[in-house]
């Protein structure tokens, strides 16, 4: 259906240890916690969801995003990204953004904590964690709570889908064009003006452009985006689990591509409005929502109608 979002929230988790490392917590389950088994499973372990590992030290609402324009997201180039990338905020202006990199080294961009570099590892390893199907890339079974599958439990030969199957799932997800944003009328067209005024767009860049690509749908394409992939301190109330090299309270800025489809809104879908969502936005964010909270009704409403026509 348009919008492609769904409303499920998935439960993550982490273990922040002392000297700041990151435990995902990946033998005992984490970072995704399965919250439905299957009936085999059910008997075998006599249990209705696997287990919250005890040792986590904070766990995270994660709902279901959008995939929009997500193969133009990938052919961005690392040196783009890492150009809009400030970590101590050397201009002084409160925003710092800084990437977070994969276990390997790698930068990262997908994902709400920017963890994982590339859309086929995120599409492959959404088959794994999220999915249960074990495929060429994960060809194994995950554990329940860091304890292996019983036998029996699971019939299935492995991988459960082929190399093509995954081929066309990416490809599918990779050609998911960005939504075409709606008309503004002059009150939207203030709205965005005051984007950008308020400094909403220092984060949420409205325009990002593709490198060289083999693909000719993706060359050097300019698309509107709204993200510049970069974590950014968002403050306590938005604090959840750390990963990678991202803080508790460190978060990807979010596209905003297809924004007007969505009715749930944040990392964990808790706000039900935009305007929740902006008021909610702390750390890096908190100039710009106080900006936004100090506003007339008639601008604060105007900034909403265009965050409605994304």
């Amino acid at each position: 259906v348009a919008g492609g979002s769904g409303d499920e929230v998935e439960v993550h988790v982490a273990l922040l240890r002392s000297g700041g490392f990151c435990d995902p917590l990946a033998d005992r389950g984490g970072p995704v916690i399965q919250q439905h088994v299957t009936s085999a499973l059910r008997e075998a372990l006599q249990i209705e969801s696997e287990p919250v590992p005890e040792e986590a030290t904070a766990r995270a609402g994660r709902n279901t995003p959008d995939v929009f324009g997500f193969g133009l997201l990938d052919a961005v180039p690392d040196k783009r990204i890492l150009a809009h990338a400030d970590p101590d905020d050397r201009n002084h202006d409160g925003i710092s953004g800084r990437p977070n990199r994969f276990f390997d080294g790698r930068l990262g961009r997908f994902g709400r904590k920017a963890l994982v570099p590339s859309l086929r590892e995120f599409n492959d390893g959404a088959f794994g964690a999220e999915l249960g199907i074990t495929n060429p890339a994960v060809p194994a079974e995950q554990t329940v709570g860091g304890k292996p599958i019983p036998a029996g439990a699971d019939p299935v030969r492995d991988p459960e889908i082929d190399q093509k199957t995954t081929e066309d799932a990416d490809a599918f997800v990779r050609f998911l064009a960005p939504p075409a944003p709606l008309a503004l009328n002059h009150k939207g067209e203030h709205g965005r003006k005051l984007f950008s005024r308020l400094g909403c767009a220092a984060c949420h860049l409205p325009v990002l452009k593709a490198g060289d690509n083999p693909v000719k749908a993706l060359r050097h394409k300019k698309f509107a985006a709204y993200t510049d992939l970069l974590l950014h301190d968002m403050g306590p109330d938005l604090s959840d689990i750390c990963l990678g090299l991202a803080s508790p309270s460190e978060f990807r800025t979010e596209p905003l591509m297809g924004l007007h489809l969505m009715s749930r809104f944040l990392h964990d879908g808790r706000a039900e409005t935009l305007e929740q969502a902006l008021l909610l936005h702390g750390g890096e964010a908190a100039r710009a929502r106080d900006r936004y909270k100090a506003l007339r009704e008639e601008d604060r409403a105007a900034l909403i109608e265009f965050l409605k026509s994304l």
